[in-house]
């Protein structure tokens, strides 16, 4: 996602009607209220990671799970957020939601980048989490993993799972994989779809088994690839434990630059994050 320094070698398109059916979910029984998640559980599995964000209004989300990676202007796509721990970028707001939110500061923006690397971190299971996206030209917010050897072995030897993506509108979903070639160059493997994105809270997920990874939205898989998927020289760097990041950049090379029309402060609503062991 932010690490990558240019777009797709390789694609598997997804149809947009996937991305049509799983809106279509919202209320039905894809997605849990936040006051069920922490119970409720498909049969066999545990729940190895909870969070819906309960506290007062201005207090940093649980230090069990997130901590947050700070700096920026010019990271990834060469962005133009600085990342800070600041309240004012990533705080509950006293209604069950964790907000990270862009601002402008000055001449160029900062907003926030919370991470689990040090604190949690799953090899095999589920990832979700009940999200609204924020929308409005240059933005850019994501739900997504990395490897947690990240600053051992580095990009994109670490391997980085991109769970959900959009940019500008929000008018389409973004789900990849990214990892490393024999070579050292990154490859890229994408799931994308058309659909309104920001419009409400939908729950973006990720499964992970031994040589396989399926994304979707609220009920609907949008997109599943394997170690077989991979062209010769591509690697497979998934089967190892892998950290949880939330955040919003802006502008960029993929976005683009601010418009002048983008309403500030822009805020990414995440109702809760849920991982489960199946």
């Amino acid at each position: 996602m932010h690490r990558q320094l240019n777009r797709p070698r390789r694609t598997r398109a997804v149809s947009s009607a996937m991305v049509v059916v799983a809106l279509a979910c919202i209320g039905a029984t894809g997605w849990y209220a936040s006051s069920d998640v922490a119970q409720a559980s498909r049969k066999g599995e545990s729940v190895l990671m909870f969070d819906d964000f309960v506290g007062p209004a201005g207090t940093s989300p649980d230090p069990r799970y997130w901590g947050h990676a700070v700096g920026g202007g010019g990271w990834g796509n060469d962005e133009a957020q600085v990342y800070t721990d600041d309240p004012a970028n990533s705080r509950l707001d006293g209604e069950g939601n964790l907000v990270i939110e862009a601002r402008p500061d000055g001449s160029g923006y900062t907003s926030a980048r919370l991470v689990t690397l040090d604190r949690f971190a799953f090899q095999y299971g589920r990832a979700e989490a009940r999200i609204k996206l924020p929308s409005g030209q240059g933005l850019h917010p994501a739900f997504w993993l990395m490897g947690t050897d990240v600053n051992r072995v580095g990009w994109p030897q670490s391997g980085e799972i991109d769970v959900i993506e959009t940019i500008n509108d929000a008018s389409f979903y973004h789900s990849a994989l990214h990892g490393p070639s024999a070579d050292g160059t990154p490859w890229e493997v994408k799931a994308e779809g058309s659909g309104n994105m920001s419009d409400d809270f939908h729950d973006y997920w990720v499964e992970r088994s031994p040589d396989r990874i399926a994304f979707g939205i609220d009920d609907a898989v949008t997109g599943e690839f394997s170690r077989a998927d991979l062209a010769p020289g591509q690697e497979w760097v998934f089967d190892k434990p892998f950290s949880l990041l939330l955040n919003v950049a802006v502008g960029g090379r993929w976005p683009g630059d601010v418009g002048t029309d983008t309403t500030f402060p822009a805020a990414m609503l995440v109702d809760w994050v849920r991982v489960t062991d199946e």
